[in-house]
């Protein structure tokens, strides 16, 4: 038996948006739960850098990339792979600092925000998908690269894009392993 091509498209398309729908109700709950945004925000942060951490063993071992050599390959392997392979999404990279530490992810489109119009006005301080930033950083600590991940700027809020910082906190150490 034969499957049509478009088969696989639909069903990705399918559990994409359940996931959506799933991560949605997730938010909803965690602020019935707390009280607090800021709350709710480190609750979804701990929750993403339990899944990078784990995430990070799918990646390597599904995207066969080699090792990155800089802070730049770094992040460009995470907004043009990693993105694009759990998200759908690949977006734009910017050097936001002098020292090549500090990089901007910029999303013209966010597909976790797929079902929503806008935050309550008692959420303001809401980072809704806050869970995309502890993902980055449990990820980037499991390759031992410590990482401060947080949102610069979110359409939800009114801003133009959606735009994740990542700041690499040590300088790339030139190990050499002897054997």
């Amino acid at each position: 038996m034969s499957r049509s091509p478009g088969r696989k498209q639909e069903n990705h398309k399918i559990s994409r948006e359940l996931f959506v729908l799933t991560y949605g109700a997730l938010v909803a709950q965690l602020c019935k739960d707390y009280e607090k945004d800021e709350d709710v925000n480190a609750c979804l942060d701990r929750m993403g850098y339990s899944i990078g951490i784990r995430l990070i063993d799918d990646f390597l071992a599904r995207s066969a990339v080699k090792k990155c050599r800089s802070y730049s390959e770094t992040a460009d392997m995470i907004a043009q792979i990693a993105f694009k392979m759990y998200l759908g999404v690949t977006p734009s990279v910017s050097c936001s600092s002098a020292t090549g530490n500090e990089f901007s992810l910029i999303l013209d489109k966010n597909p976790l925000v797929d079902f929503v119009e806008e935050l309550p006005a008692e959420r303001a301080s809401l980072c809704y998908c806050n869970l995309l930033c502890g993902v980055i950083r449990g990820a980037l600590e499991m390759v031992h690269l410590a990482a401060e991940v947080s949102f610069l700027q979110d359409r939800l809020k009114g801003d133009a894009v959606t735009e994740i910082g990542i700041t690499f906190l040590r300088k790339p150490e030139d190990r050499k392993h002897r054997r």
